[in-house]
């Protein structure tokens, strides 16, 4: 029995799902990925302003009403509705009895006056009403008093108030465990007093490439040889996606190089990721080297582009370090990061939310190349909100990644015609 086929400390090792079947649908992957791979449940507090892109481990419970008071939300003057009725409305002049700015303490209002007040300051207890400055005149006091003002405008109850705990209540839960932080989740959080949040720690990811045809940008180019553009966009894709990252470099075309990558890959990665090296050419050693050390599912998935994809788990002491491998071609690996790599990293860190988020844009174009397998177009969003597609769509062409707003989930045996709704997954999503 190989190695690839022996039970565990993890439960027992199954072949390689789908062997032996036909392409398999994307959404069939993402479950069977999803259903492996767990939160890693480690968490640490981070400072508030470099949160953002983090996920949320606890849940953040408001310890005070925001705002803590009711204030003025302009500028102007704050009165009683009542006592500008009884001068009969617009016209009205009343006295100043005060003048309340941010930050101070104003005393109740009197009755048949009105308070000059500034954004943000606390309203004065039986005030129930604040006029813009914009609608009001103010009148001088000859002796040097706080004069009066006369009302130029319509006064309702509540207007430009904004009330105690408007936004948030005390005991009410601000942002929930599972939400990936943006810089408007960062400044709710702030708004609750909260200094520091504790969120789910970073995956620790290792990132490697297979292919004696690689060389790193800034090296001479000799006979057969391309940049490894993998290495640059995987390594950014991780980094925004909130991993700390573990550059292996390129690995040489061989079995022993590549068990021995694995290895010290797993040796503190949560996950392993390369690109190349998934096809089963003599060449590609990455599905022998994962059998011998550990094992791996090698699927072949109905998407255009990207089709092999490559799952599995690098036996290690202690544990496991789950591992996936990607297409070289640029765009495939591009594309298939973002449909299965980015889930998984998602889960791993106990997001709620893995899903990307998609719109339904008309087309500007016309497609007649209808595919037997589910395509990912690069696209991008026109002036005028319709999708206008790269002219090249192949696998080896960056190009198109690098030009597109996103991509264009387009189903099996679909052609487009102009004005035709198209599912679009816009980058800034998925990124």
């Amino acid at each position: 029995m190989s190695d690839a086929h022996k039970p565990d400390a993890n439960g027992p090792v199954t072949p390689s799902a789908g062997a032996g079947r036909g392409l398999i649908p994307m959404d069939e992957v993402i479950e069977r990925l999803l259903g492996q791979v767990a939160p890693l449940g480690r968490t640490e507090s981070v400072t508030t302003p470099l949160a953002r892109g983090r996920v949320l481990a606890q849940d953040l419970v408001s310890p005070l009403d925001v705002p803590p008071y009711d204030n003025s939300a302009m500028d102007g003057y704050a009165m009683r509705v009542a006592d500008v009725a009884a001068l009969g409305g617009e016209g009205a002049v009343l006295p100043l009895s005060q003048r309340v700015a941010a930050g101070s303490v104003p005393g109740p209002l009197l009755p048949g006056t009105a308070a000059r007040i500034f954004t943000g300051a606390t309203v004065p207890e039986g005030a129930d009403a604040v006029l813009m400055q914009e609608q009001c005149e103010a009148i001088a006091d000859p002796a040097g008093g706080l004069g009066q003002v006369r009302i130029n405008g319509p006064v309702s109850d509540g207007l430009a108030i904004r009330r105690r705990g408007e936004d948030l209540r005390v005991g009410e839960v601000v942002l929930r465990a599972g939400d990936r932080l943006n810089a408007a989740a960062l400044g709710l959080a702030a708004t609750a007093g909260a200094a520091a949040l504790t969120v789910a720690s970073r995956p620790r990811v290792a990132l490697f490439s297979t292919g004696d045809e690689l060389v790193l940008p800034g090296e001479p180019l000799g006979p057969g040889q391309i940049y490894n553009s993998n290495r640059t966009t995987l390594h950014a894709l991780l980094l925004a996606m909130g991993c700390e990252v573990r550059d292996l470099g390129i690995v040489p075309d061989s079995l022993d190089a590549t068990r021995a990558a694995l290895r010290e890959a797993a040796r503190d990665a949560d996950l392993i990721l390369s690109s190349g090296g998934v096809s089963v050419g003599e060449e590609d050693h990455l599905k022998p080297a994962l059998e011998r050390e550990g094992r791996l599912d090698l699927w072949q998935i109905a998407i255009k582009p990207g089709k092999p994809l490559a799952f599995g788990e690098v036996t290690r002491h202690g544990g496991r370090t789950w591992y996936v491998g990607l297409p070289g071609n640029p765009v495939s690996s591009f594309v298939t990061f973002l449909l299965f790599v980015r889930p998984v990293l998602l889960r791993m860190q106990g997001a709620t939310q893995l899903a990307s988020r998609a719109y339904q844009l008309p087309a500007e174009f016309t497609w007649t190349k209808a595919d037997k397998r589910r395509e990912f177009l690069r696209a991008r969003v026109t002036d005028q909100g319709g999708l206008q597609l790269f002219n090249n769509q192949s696998s080896g062409v960056m190009s198109s990644a690098a030009w597109a707003d996103g991509l264009i989930d387009l189903p099996p045996g679909c052609t487009v015609q102009p004005g035709q709704l198209l599912r679009f997954l816009p980058f800034n999503d998925l990124f």
